[in-house]
């Protein structure tokens, strides 16, 4: 059989009880330092301020009709200059779409004011008092008590969102500007065999002219989740609009897939990935491979990549991508606490019954207990990102920082507040996988 290398993506999205309190509204940095900032709903107050170069700016004049998001910040303030990259960012972003930004400086030293600016290349319009942050009459105006902030101010003059997070902001805009994700069902559905049984599955794939090909992404959700799902659907769509191929499909035990739940384990997982793979590399139409996962899913994607890598004599895949690699999940197992659930590690039985229900099997136990997760990912040497959330309480961000550390061609990027299912912000995420996935694809 011709190799192909082919992008194959593995995400798990876990299901279990502490994996929930991660999902619901939880207190971050809002609930200590936006307290007195302008609430929604509010009309923002209008002003004038000067230029670096020291012309004055109304607001109103400059705001009119327009989205306008106001980041006040400060070049001495650490936290400003480490949220300037991000801010930047933003505002490219979102410029097409019609969204002003607009700049509103602490500063009192126009010079350090404007080696900031050129520093970080900000080219949206900066405004300031030149007055001690305490001082200013727009810090009093918009209660404005800690730096950076940041409110959205829309077309009608109202405030729209205040903050001290700019992933609030980024998602705020996102959802504005191309809307809220909604689930559709896109592609065709298909069935592969599987380790135990047939595996349920969406295919996705642009539209392709007689004879071309073009790269494939495999999804693999993880325990207790299925192939459906925001964090899936958005790559996949993403991917789809830019020539790129994807499969998302149910692992043995989940969703539409046969087989019970208690039966699945991490190893007969890693089989059902490589029989996808399998199934996607004699397509036509394929050309290239990588493989990514979220939490268990990482675990599978990366102990899959290893074991076809070291099969082939060479890296299997184009690239692997990781989001919130579990591997956690063997440490778990030998102190005998899954998912809160406690048993008898040394005796677990035919299975544990997890407090939502679900039957966690013994054989489950029993191989994650010794389960080379680390060794066995080693042997692909390829180009892979790591993605994780260092507010990630499920899995700590450490076991991320790990992959990064066994493979030399990896990039690392840890976000900031984020959890393990990346709720602060699934866009930001989502748009991260998928530009990786398409520099190193197209």
């Amino acid at each position: 059989m011709k190799i192909f290398r082919l992008l194959t993506v593995c995400l798990l999205i876990g299901g279990a009880v502490e994996m929930k309190a991660q999902f619901g509204p939880q207190k971050d940095m809002d609930s200590k330092y936006a307290t007195e900032l302008i609430k929604q709903g509010t009309k923002a107050p209008d002003f004038k301020m000067q230029t670096p170069e020291g012309k004055k700016v109304q607001f109103s004049k400059l705001a009119k009709g327009k989205t306008v998001v106001l980041d006040f910040w400060a070049s001495w303030c650490p936290d400003c200059r480490k949220d300037a990259p991000e801010v930047v960012r933003m505002y490219q972003t979102y410029k097409p779409y019609g969204i002003e930004f607009v700049g509103i400086s602490m500063d009192t030293d126009v010079e350090a004011w404007k080696r900031a600016i050129e520093k970080y290349g900000i080219t949206y319009p900066q405004l300031s008092e030149l007055k001690k942050f305490k001082e200013t009459d727009i810090a009093k105006a918009y209660g404005v008590n800690w730096i950076p902030s940041m409110v959205v101010v829309g077309p009608d003059g109202q405030v729209k969102l205040s903050t001290v997070l700019t992933y609030k902001v980024d998602k705020y805009l996102k959802e504005l500007t191309t809307g809220a994700w909604t689930h559709q069902d896109h592609g065709e559905r298909i069935t592969i065999d599987g380790d135990h049984g047939k595996l349920a599955a969406y295919l996705q794939k642009p539209e392709l002219v007689q004879g071309q090909k073009c790269p494939m992404v495999v999804f693999c959700h993880g325990f207790s989740g299925r192939k459906e799902g925001a964090l899936f659907e958005l790559i996949a769509d993403t991917l789809q609009a830019h020539g790129i191929a994807s499969i998302r499909f149910d692992f043995n035990g989940h969703g539409e897939s046969e087989g019970e739940f208690k039966d699945m384990t991490v190893p007969n997982e890693i089989e059902d990935a490589k029989k996808v793979v399998e199934y996607v590399r004699d397509l036509r139409y394929v050309s290239d491979v990588a493989i990514v996962g979220h939490s268990q899913g990482g675990v599978v994607a990366a102990m899959t990549a290893g074991q076809l890598s070291e099969a082939l004599g060479e890296p299997a895949f184009k690239a692997v991508a990781l989001m919130a690699p579990a591997a956690v999940l063997r440490e778990d197992a030998i102190r005998g606490n899954t998912m809160g659930k406690t048993y008898d590690p040394f005796d677990p039985g035919e299975y544990v019954e997890l407090h939502n229900g679900l039957k966690l099997g013994g054989d489950y136990i029993r191989t994650a207990f010794s389960l080379p997760i680390y060794e066995t990912a080693a042997k692909y040497q390829g180009d892979a990102l790591i993605v994780h959330g260092n507010a990630d309480k499920v899995v700590p961000y450490t076991y991320g920082e790990r992959f990064h550390q066994i493979w030399p061609k990896s990039e690392l990027i840890i976000q900031e507040y984020f959890d393990h299912g990346f709720s602060q912000n699934i866009y930001r995420t989502t748009d991260i996988v998928a530009k990786y996935l398409m520099d190193r694809l197209l």
